[in-house]
């Protein structure tokens, strides 16, 4: 019998500020890519993050994955880490890296990559507004 793949998904909420900036770039050159997001005093976005979980149903508790046990690790792997921060001062991850819509995903995806079943697939969907979002990994 052919086992069925589901994919359960988890939506979450955090709020965080961020700078667009490249350091090796001039003010000027960052002002005409990053615009309004290139404020020395930062701005702020409310994400919404949707995280997908797809694998095959276990036969026993009939869960790809408890939403639980997926609640409790995105709380303390992303919202404790990054909720109400400023992630270019208050975390390691954006220290050095530009934290763009992309990249906080790309992060959120590595983070919960190693605490979630390798035989299950990964995928996040970030919100950055209503209308903007980014996806990792794409397809």
């Amino acid at each position: 019998m052919t086992k069925k793949r589901v994919a359960v998904f988890r939506k979450e909420h955090f709020n965080a500020a961020h700078r667009l900036h490249n350091p090796n770039w001039s003010d000027e050159k960052n002002e005409r890519v990053y615009g309004k997001c290139n404020n020395p005093n930062y701005h702020g976005h409310n994400y919404e993050l949707i995280v997908r979980v797809a694998g095959e149903v276990d036969p026993e508790t009939g869960y790809v994955l408890d939403m639980k046990v997926l609640s409790d690790v995105i709380k303390e792997h992303v919202l404790d880490k990054f909720d109400h921060r400023n992630l270019n001062q208050d975390t390691d991850e954006f220290r050095d890296l530009n934290p763009s819509a992309e990249n906080i995903a790309i992060v959120i995806h590595d983070i919960l990559r190693t605490q979630i079943d390798p035989t299950l697939d990964l995928k996040i969907t970030l919100y950055e507004t209503e209308r903007n979002f980014v996806e990792y990994p794409v397809g």
